[in-house]
């Protein structure tokens, strides 16, 4: 997300790094770089010229002109600027309700709505600890509600089942009848969406809103859509008193328009970003954060997070005591740490929240794709337990059998082996007491490492 935008952003600012003093000339050109960046984004112009002219106020002030790094400033003035557009902070979900707290979905058809009441579920288990129900008032849509049983299913929530001849209201009521019998202390109700904004629907969920009085009425919609998104979010907010935004397909959205625009056109926050298909991929929205992504400057702060939540701590834990012991790092090891990478939402979502990645040449990160981890994986799945503890019994006729069992070419397997064999070497300086002296090699190495022997976060 928000590539194009960063690479913009990058050009415009570049600038004016390092120069000695701002002139009303290249803050000019600068502003104008940047006002293009935002409406190619299809960031809605009144949002894009409220922001410029926020921006070209503050940096013709005092404060930069006294300064001793301008340049700097300015990128400060943009950087706070963009947290302004999106909201100060992240706002989260306001569950203080007599339990069933009830959170009412609304948005367009295809806008992703189904999938989110599930992701939503399972970040309100994992998260928040809280025992969640959903239930489908889309009686509309062929197989919603088999949809939303099955995601329940995945995701260990409660379904209270519905059907497509039922009055939505009266689902609404007796699913929230249920989950005070089942002490449970969120309800989410998925509703009928529409392919446009229709007065039907509306009086419809108008109904459902009544009835139930849920106390977060969150609205999802596409982040694909750019600007007309937040139009959307205006017109259901004129409906319905909206409480937040879920933005979905955030991972396929390289402009950022929907992001930038929402707040700024409906006063609402965006609660949450949808950034991939998997039920797991739901984050928070920290304005704080995505401002940063924009820059340039990545998102350390979620990547940390994704590695607390994801990483199998205890297959950690016996690959350091095995090696520790003395013992080689196997290919069993290998497969183990790629598919842990996948978990955390493949190479593409941990590179763009390192910081500087918006100055990595595109091909150079097309090579580096989950296309190509699943390959890995598959050529280690059709080695034999044998092979992948003793790699250099692989040759001849066993190349054949593993490329012809994995789909890959035995080119493909000779790299999984050159570069199993770097991270072998890696590992064996690991050995004994050979962590702090390969932490202490890289703290003189790479930037953003603290003092010599510990990790930069």
């Amino acid at each position: 997300m928000f590539e194009n935008l960063q690479e913009r952003f990058g050009r415009a600012l570049d600038n004016l790094r390092g120069r000695g003093r701002l002139t009303e000339d290249n803050i000019k050109d600068s502003l104008r770089e940047v006002r293009m960046a935002l409406l190619e984004a299809d960031v809605a112009l009144p949002v894009v010229r409220a922001f410029v002219d926020r921006v070209r106020e503050k940096a013709m002030g005092e404060e930069v002109a006294r300064s001793l790094t301008p340049g700097q400033v300015l990128i400060k003035i943009v950087s706070d600027e963009l947290v302004t557009l999106m909201g100060a902070a992240n706002e989260s979900l306001n569950l203080a309700a007599q339990p069933p707290a009830v959170v009412l979905m609304a948005g367009l058809q295809g806008s992703g709505k189904t999938t989110s009441v599930a992701k939503l579920a399972r970040w309100l288990q994992e998260k928040q600890k809280k025992k969640v129900m959903v239930v489908s008032c889309d009686v509309y849509r062929p197989a919603a509600i088999d949809q939303l049983q099955t995601l329940a299913g995945e995701v260990e929530a409660e379904f209270f089942p519905s059907q497509g001849d039922q009055d939505p209201v009266h689902i609404a009521r007796a699913a929230l009848d249920a989950a005070r019998k089942h002490f449970k202390d969120v309800l989410i109700v998925d509703t009928a969406g529409r392919l446009h904004v229709d007065q039907a629907m509306m009086d419809e969920i108008q109904r459902v809103h009544a009835a139930i009085k849920p106390v977060e009425t969150l609205f999802v919609v596409d982040a694909m859509t750019g600007q007309d998104a937040a139009n959307t979010a205006k017109a259901f907010d004129d409906a319905l008193p909206l409480t937040g935004v879920i933005l979905t397909k955030a991972d396929g959205d390289a402009r950022g328009g929907a992001a930038l625009s929402i707040r700024h056109l409906t006063g609402k926050p965006i609660k949450f970003l949808g950034v991939g298909e998997k039920t797991a991929a739901l984050e928070p929205f920290h304005p704080e954060r995505i401002a940063s992504r924009i820059l340039g400057m990545g998102d350390v702060l979620s990547l940390v997070e994704e590695v607390q939540g994801k990483i199998d701590r205890d297959k950690a834990e016996q690959l350091v005591k095995k090696i520790q012991k003395g013992k080689d790092f196997d290919l069993a090891d290998f497969r183990d740490q790629l598919l842990q990478m996948s978990k955390m939402g493949g190479m593409a979502g941990l590179l763009d929240k390192l910081p500087g990645m918006g100055q990595v040449p595109e091909h150079l990160k097309q090579q580096v794709n989950d296309k190509e981890m699943k390959r890995l994986v598959a050529m280690i799945d059709s080695m034999t337990p044998q092979e992948r503890a003793f790699p250099a019994l692989i040759r001849g006729g066993r190349k054949r059998r593993i490329a012809s069992g994995s789909g890959t070419q035995i080119q493909d397997l000779n790299r999984l082996l050159k570069q199993f064999t770097v991270m072998q070497k890696t590992m064996k300086k690991m050995k004994g007491g050979g962590v702090t002296r390969m932490l202490r090699s890289l703290s003189g190495r790479l930037p953003g490492m603290g003092m010599p022997g510990r990790m930069p976060f």
